[in-house]
């Protein structure tokens, strides 16, 4: 356990190390949307290489069906919830920006993030070593694109309070991962996981997306997508 969590530090402090520079460098909307589209090219292939193979190979397409169908319904009734707390906050802080949707998702991504880490470092060491690293440049990066997507009064004190959650978060759900789901019957293990496809799936269509959609496209942020999706994916297999 204590090596799991140890490992687990290092992407738990990149969403920090994220979160905190764009806090206090704030990046101009083009670079944001930029950061978004790579994020979201990130998390496609974490879900391509890491997620969907593991699933495909167990051949339970009713669990599958399940855990995919919970995921989806959940992420919905997040995104109902977020629009009034999105309501309330903006009316309680004068009017600051505080992406509800985008963080509570976020927050679903991250814990399953921790969970794959617990995973795959029962699994096998170069197998947990190999998550950790793609998911290390994943979370720097959605932490970069949640504190880019805060702004208002107080926003420096609610990205360091939001990543600094992200972090626990993700150290919780590897200790989760490592020590209840580690030789857990397969039905679960498959649940879990089709549960985090459409949680993984909504984050990067529904979230990420679409708030990289709100400056004008360009080829080359239209590019940023495609550009995170190759650089996983060739750190996966030289790695």
């Amino acid at each position: 356990m204590s090596s799991v969590l140890a490992f687990a530090a290092i992407p738990a402090a990149a969403v920090v190390v994220g979160g905190v520079a764009a806090a206090f460098r704030p990046p101009g909307p083009a670079v944001t949307s930029g950061v978004q589209h790579v994020a979201a090219g990130v998390l496609f292939a974490a879900l391509a290489t890491e997620l969907l193979p593991d699933v495909v190979h167990r051949r339970l397409p009713w669990v599958t069906l399940g855990g995919f169908a919970l995921g989806v319904a959940a992420m919905l009734l997040l995104k109902a919830l977020s629009r009034r707390l999105e309501a309330r906050v903006v009316a309680e802080t004068n009017g600051a920006i505080v992406p509800t949707s985008l963080l509570l998702v976020s927050g679903v991504d991250i814990v399953l993030n921790g969970l794959l880490i617990g995973i795959g470092f029962a699994a096998g060491e170069r197998q947990g070593l190999l998550i950790t690293l793609a998911l290390t440049l994943e979370v720097l990066l959605l932490g970069v694109a949640t504190a880019a997507a805060i702004s208002g009064p107080g926003a420096r004190r609610r990205v360091i309070a939001t990543t600094l959650g992200f972090a626990t978060l993700l150290l919780a759900g590897a200790g989760i991962g490592s020590y209840f789901l580690a030789g857990v019957n397969g039905l679960i293990l498959d649940a879990v996981m089709s549960f985090g496809v459409a949680a993984l799936l909504y984050l990067v269509t529904e979230e990420l997306l679409v708030e990289a959609h709100e400056v004008d496209e360009t080829p080359l942020l239209t590019s940023m997508f495609f550009v995170g999706f190759i650089a996983l994916l060739l750190i996966e297999m030289l790695v």
